[in-house]
């Protein structure tokens, strides 16, 4: 069993503050596209910046994009978000639609969340005095003292009425209506 996982940082998962309650706010700062002129790995990259490059910036207003060329490196997209963490991600042969998607992975997310070993699946910041909740916790009393087997207890919650026992139940209703008619008229 590999232990790689204990050299990553630990912590709990985390999202922006009500992000998205008032207005949404872009977690992405800014965004590096590093490529080389000539390469041809770096092809998709150029494609992108001749084509989609002004329509990413122009739709993401609150997004700094740099461009930065440099000879015999392989093309690279650089995310830095609001939060200080930075993800790297070498695209090397990608095409142009490849770096679409990726681009849009980096607008989305809010930081590297792969870099993050997470202590528990769950975290709050104002945990409960009265305990976790299970499904016994609003449960009436009542139940401890029902002997079982019980035909009430082990009926679905969940399930209508068959359209049988729903003209069944008109039909008492409206019987009971007519004999409670037939009386004030007795009267």
């Amino acid at each position: 069993m590999s232990n790689s996982h204990l050299f990553l940082k630990s912590g709990f998962p985390r999202a922006p503050l009500q992000n998205g309650l008032g207005r949404y706010v872009c977690q992405l700062q800014r965004v590096t596209l590093k490529f080389c002129k000539n390469h041809g790995a770096s092809r998709g990259m150029r494609e992108y910046i001749e084509n989609h490059l002004v329509d990413f910036a122009k739709e993401n207003p609150g997004v700094v994009v740099y461009v930065k060329p440099r000879r015999h490196r392989g093309p690279v997209l650089v995310g830095e978000y609001l939060n200080g963490d930075r993800e790297w991600l070498y695209c090397r042969n990608a095409s142009k639609d490849d770096i679409s998607k990726w681009l849009e992975l980096l607008k989305t997310q809010n930081g590297s969340s792969s870099s993050l070993r997470l202590r528990k699946m769950w975290h709050t910041d104002l945990p409960s005095i009265q305990g976790p909740w299970t499904p016994f916790t609003l449960r009436s009393p009542e139940a401890n003292m029902v002997t079982y087997p019980n035909p009430s207890a082990s009926r679905p919650l969940d399930v209508e009425q068959s359209a049988t026992e729903k003209l069944v139940e008109l039909f008492k209703k409206q019987r009971f209506a007519d004999e409670a008619l037939e009386e004030k008229r007795a009267e």
